[in-house]
């Protein structure tokens, strides 16, 4: 049975030019589709007037919803500004450049009725950063074990996904990671990227691969250092503890049996035990700061369960 209520996610960020091709070739994939879609497209604080070039096209594809952020959050804010004003079970993530085709879009879905929770593109062809993009997706691959090639494309996903994983600033990147570390299920078929029509790229530039690699590390963090956040501390704390006692052992040996007195030795055990006892320490702060954030997170699904159960009440 064919998925309904689909949301087409488009994050825009100064993509004034590329909007009406992109609608079109849209509402070409509408037209044919039997799935009932909405577009909402979300302005991420433009200022060469792709909110109002949005609000123009809105006229003329009703389905079309457009909303704005104050100011240039990112599209990972883009993104969840999107979620927020849309009640669809399904979720596409599509970018506004282009570069990725509509028509790949009943592909993802049809591989989703499957039964997986979320279907990312694995682009084919040539195209800019191609090595870093294999680097980066080797990397994930191994971190985060996942079943893929490609995580950072065009996605569909049902919209529980969004709403259980934590998304921070640039996190996009690792929806797929994310959703696999709580048990969502994920596939992946085939997708066309084509080069860049309009504009420039909104990620050029050697800091990426800084901003990428330390984003990539602390999404690891997340994902298994902080779900035990005390067994790593602790056992590194614990370590430390171990070998600062036996140099300790060892320095006693050399001073007061052989005479033969080495300072530096007294200096190391020093650093050893005082650096384990503050491993365990952030061991034990971190262990309280995750309990705190997991109940945080129980609250929040109660009150949205709760509220979600008053809205069906009053319909």
């Amino acid at each position: 049975m064919a998925q309904k209520n689909i949301a087409i996610i488009v994050p825009a960020f100064n993509e004034k030019e590329s909007l009406a091709p992109l609608m079109q070739e849209i509402n070409s994939v509408v037209e044919k589709d039997k799935r009932n879609y909405e577009v909402i497209l979300v302005d991420d604080g433009s200022f060469d007037g792709t909110l109002e070039e949005g609000e123009r096209l809105k006229e003329k594809y009703k389905y079309l919803k457009v909303y704005s952020n104050r100011a240039n959050l990112g599209k990972t804010e883009a993104i969840l500004t999107g979620f927020r004003h849309s009640t669809a079970q399904i979720l596409v993530i599509m970018d506004a450049d282009l570069q990725f085709d509509a028509n790949d879009i009943p592909k993802l879905l049809e591989e989703m009725e499957k039964g997986y929770d979320i279907v990312t593109g694995w682009k084919q062809g040539d195209y800019q950063k191609k090595f870093v993009s294999g680097i980066y997706n080797f990397l994930s691959r191994r971190l985060f074990h996942l079943p893929i090639h490609d995580q950072n494309a065009i996605k569909a996903l049902r919209s529980n996904v969004l709403a259980e994983i934590n998304l921070r600033k640039d996190w996009h990147r690792y929806i797929v990671a994310l959703a696999v570390s709580k048990g969502f299920k994920v596939s992946e078929v085939k997708v066309r990227l084509r080069e860049r029509r309009f504009g420039e790229s909104k990620y050029t530039g050697k800091g990426r691969v800084v901003v990428g690699t330390m984003d990539l590390l602390a999404v690891k963090m997340q994902i298994s250092l902080l779900r035990k956040p005390l067994l790593f501390f602790g056992t590194s704390g614990a370590i430390l503890i171990i070998l600062g006692v036996f140099v300790g052992i060892y320095g006693i040996i050399q001073r007061f049996i052989f005479q033969h007195g080495y300072r530096p030795l007294l200096y190391l055990v020093i650093l050893m035990i005082v650096s384990g006892l503050v491993l365990f320490t952030v061991g034990f702060i971190t262990e309280a700061v995750t309990a705190l954030a997991e109940n945080v997170k129980r609250l929040e699904r109660e009150i949205s369960e709760r509220e979600s159960k008053e809205d069906s009440t009053e319909n």
